[in-house]
């Protein structure tokens, strides 16, 4: 069992920042459609109806970036061996793809480089810790077929991240560049990208299955950047990227373009020659459809040609594409379709839902929806007998709040075994609310009756469960999680409530939908337990709900419980180091 390191009691400043930073961070800087900017959160172009904002081309949304990264520079200064095992863990743990650039980013570009420190006779007498290796080493970070290693993309996002005009003003306020340069500062990122690209040009193999998976023109992108000197004419010659001698004659390689591998189009060529050459020369999806004849298309014997390369996030997201193409009545792709259903760490499912029209395949897709939930409670519950006590507001002040809140609870609270959940609604009396199943659909079935009316007493509902029957087994964690909008009787009192009926609460979170929720802060700190705060709202981005709810699953447990919590599981994560090769 690795050795935790817990933070000292006088650090948890830090420590609360860094749960800030998983509950409430944006999960998404970089979007692929338009968007609206509406007061710092981005809405899609299509859903924001008559909300006024400001447009956003896809790409970077840069007041998300800023928050974030203000976030993990926060951390930093408080603490950097917080940060720097946040970096680690990021990478390592988690699928968070935004979260690992900004934290390379900052690992990157942070002012603590290993430089020497001298006595006063001018003698070195020992070198300060190196935090910019760790940028280095989550740039380099290497796992054959892993998802979680920096793509081409991402470690060209991170010099993008750096390159925003805020972003430079945060880090050269924080003394991490030249106050007065017009460029700003990178650190070690081009160092580091430049291992990167060496690394690839040795490794052809490697290479080549980037081109395959689409990123040729990313690291095209990439080598222009950081003016990358290739070892030999192959490196041009992979990437089909033509040479041209540069005005100042400086180029000697690669100028006779002989070797050049390049990507033609299938134009001319009949359906089964076209499905010959996916598969002989290994073509991924993106590449392939972008050279499809017009008249041809993407056709069912393609697709299937095709399907070996495509991963379970491939198959989940084109689910509307194999329906149009009749594909998922096929035994063979519907068993490895159902295969990626079974896999999903995200809700996104519930939005692919909405673009195919059979029915049975909508609800598989909400399955998946309801599969990331699950996964993401297994986990927190790995270690500890978890269970958890959802008290829902349904009080007059939530009539504009309650829809929203049934919302963010169908999405997560099918993800927990019913013998280990424990819901109650609530006004001045307690409602004991019980799912037919541990479904999302189950769930709405529940939610559905619920009306914002009545006054605002939390300790009713815990007095229904306990009425109930319900009981907490000794050992196990009991967390309270409760979604309201309005402050009710006193902290103290609620804390009373608990004692009184012999609950013992390990942790407590208030879902936010509106007011300020001062009754389950204050109880909280009556029981001495750590508490937790989100905004529903986060609820809608269906990357963030599982990360989020393993977050409020793994609050750092007080009273000496043995349980790692998420801060302790970040401190326990080995320091990532360079490694010397692949």
């Amino acid at each position: 069992m690795t050795a935790r390191t817990p933070l000292p009691e006088a650090q948890m400043g830090p420590a609360e920042r860094l749960l800030d930073v998983v509950l409430n961070g944006s999960a998404h800087l970089w979007h692929n459609r338009p968007g609206v900017d509406i007061d710092g959160v981005w809405k899609p172009a299509q859903r924001a109806g008559k909300v006024r904002g400001k447009a956003v081309k896809p790409g970077l949304f840069v007041p998300a970036a800023v928050a974030l990264y203000s976030r993990l520079l926060e951390i930093f200064k408080l603490n950097p061996d917080l940060m720097a095992h946040l970096a680690s863990y990021s990478l390592v743990e988690t699928d968070w793809r935004d979260l690992k650039v900004a934290c390379a980013a900052l690992m990157l570009v942070q002012a603590r480089a290993g430089v020497a420190i001298h006595d006063d006779d001018g003698s070195v007498a020992f070198y300060d810790d190196d935090y910019r290796r760790i940028g280095e080493a989550m740039v380099l970070w290497y796992q054959k077929k892993s998802a979680r290693m920096l793509t081409p993309k991402a470690v060209l996002r991170v010099a993008e991240l750096l390159e925003v005009p805020e972003i430079a003003a945060l880090n050269r306020k924080a003394g991490f560049g030249d106050p007065g340069a017009k460029r700003a500062p990178l650190g070690r990122w081009t160092k580091a990208a430049t291992k990167w690209l060496a690394l690839r040009e040795t490794n052809r193999a490697m290479l080549e299955g980037l081109v395959r998976a689409g990123y040729k023109e990313t690291i095209k992108t990439l080598a222009r950047k950081i003016g990358y000197k290739p070892q030999s004419s192959e490196f041009f010659g992979l990437l089909g990227w033509k040479q041209k001698q540069a005005g100042d004659g400086r180029r000697t390689m690669g100028l006779d373009n002989k070797t050049l591998v390049k990507s033609d189009r299938f134009d001319g060529l009949a359906e089964a020659e076209i499905c010959e050459a996916i598969i002989t020369q290994r073509l991924r999806y993106k590449d392939a459809v972008g050279r499809l004849p017009s008249d041809i298309g993407l056709t069912p014997a393609i697709m299937i040609a095709l399907l070996p390369t495509l991963s379970d996030r491939d198959l989940r997201q084109l689910t509307p594409t194999l329906e149009e193409l009749g594909l998922l009545g096929v035994p063979e792709v519907r068993e490895k379709w159902e295969k990626a259903i079974a896999s999903a760490t995200d809700q996104r499912g519930m939005n692919i839902a909405k673009n195919v029209r059979d029915v049975k395949l909508k609800e598989k897709l909400e399955e998946s929806a309801d599969n990331a939930a699950k996964k993401a409670v297994a986990a927190a519950a790995a270690d500890a007998d978890l269970r958890v006590m959802f008290l829902v507001d349904k009080s007059g002040s939530m009539q504009n709040a309650i829809d929203q809140s049934k919302e963010a609870l169908a999405k997560i609270l099918g993800g927990f075994p019913l013998d280990k959940l424990h819901v109650a609604a609530f006004d001045t009396m307690g409602q004991v609310l019980k799912p037919k199943a541990a479904s999302r659909k189950a769930v709405e079935h529940m939610l559905a009756p619920l009306k914002g009316e009545g006054g605002t007493i939390h300790g009713a509902a815990v007095h229904a469960l306990h009425r109930d029957g319900v009981r907490v087994p000794a050992g196990a964690k009991l967390i309270v999680i409760v979604v309201g909008d309005a402050q009710g009787e006193r902290g103290s009192q609620l804390a009373d409530v608990f004692r009184a009926l012999g609950y013992e609460v390990s942790a407590m979170a208030f879902l936010q939908a509106g007011g300020t929720g001062a009754t389950v802060r204050d109880c909280a700190r009556e029981l001495a337990v750590p508490y937790s705060e989100i905004n529903v709202a986060q609820f809608d981005d269906p990357y963030h709900v599982p990360r989020v709810l393993r977050a409020l699953l793994e609050a750092p447990v007080a009273k000496g419980v043995v349980v790692a919590g998420l801060v302790e599981k970040v401190m326990a994560t080995k320091l990532l180091e360079v490694a010397t090769s692949a």
